[in-house]
């Protein structure tokens, strides 16, 4: 968990904890649809943390890795800018609704991701939101701990053998809402197989189970199409890769 002093001049208490309002290292935030998985098409507020050690080859994000003090920025700054950026800034959730009026975004679900968003305690960022009439939804590689508000929507991506050598936690799959795992080839079919063994013998709602082919290739598309009919999963595609939005 990373823990960061509070503004002193945005001091907030949550509803939900009674507890001071932590704040949070965010390199973006955007309005757009949800692309992947069970909200494809729904209008979303996207808040992208940074900071991630998990090391993905295929990862699309790369700069959102590293936390280089010195690349620390006002939100305006960010805000104003239309490129991927190391570049970030740190608000406290009440920060972030105004942030959300200040643009006049009108979506009513936040996507939390990364980065590896969980890297973060969630609680008090998912607590506030959800307590000012938003949705909220993680998108996590399940290889930290969750922490975030009980009714928050769970996705993860379980990163299997990445460089990072962290491994999927057995907690995080037992609070997954969905599974969503990118596949290129026949070995990330039993990598995942091999991910949800973890969850035998557990009598909690089973999640939500998504394949998603890397960069949308040929191959990737068949196998998963293939493996979704035949294990009765879901297919994601990258919907918003599709239709040119971010």
């Amino acid at each position: 968990m990373l823990s960061y002093p509070v503004d002193k001049s945005q001091i907030t208490l949550s509803k939900t904890t009674g507890k001071l309002l932590n704040t949070y290292k965010i390199n973006e935030v955007f309005e757009s649809l949800q692309g992947e998985g069970a909200h494809t098409g729904v209008p979303s507020i996207f808040i992208r943390l940074q900071g991630c050690p998990v090391g993905c080859p295929w990862c699309d994000t790369k700069h959102t890795w590293e936390i280089d003090l010195n690349l620390k920025v006002e939100a305006s700054v960010v805000m104003a800018q239309n490129v991927d950026t190391e570049q970030w800034f740190e608000h406290t959730p009440k920060q972030l609704l105004d942030l959300f009026t200040q643009h006049g975004y009108t979506a009513s679900n936040i996507i939390l991701t990364g980065g590896e968003p969980c890297m973060y305690d969630l609680t008090d960022l998912s607590s506030v939101l959800i307590e000012n009439g938003y949705s909220v939804q993680i998108e996590t590689s399940g290889t930290y701990e969750i922490m975030a508000h009980p009714d928050t929507w769970v996705t993860v991506s379980p990163k299997v053998n990445m460089p990072g050598k962290r491994d999927v936690l057995k907690s995080a799959l037992l609070r997954a809402n969905e599974i969503k795992h990118p596949v290129a080839m026949e070995k990330h079919i039993e990598e995942l197989d091999q991910v949800l063994t973890l969850l035998e013998g557990s009598n909690t709602t089973k999640p939500l189970i998504y394949l998603q082919p890397i960069s949308q290739q040929k191959r990737a598309t068949e196998l998963c199409i293939k493996t979704c009919i035949a294990r009765n999963w879901r297919l994601s595609l990258q919907t918003h890769k599709f239709i040119g939005i971010e």
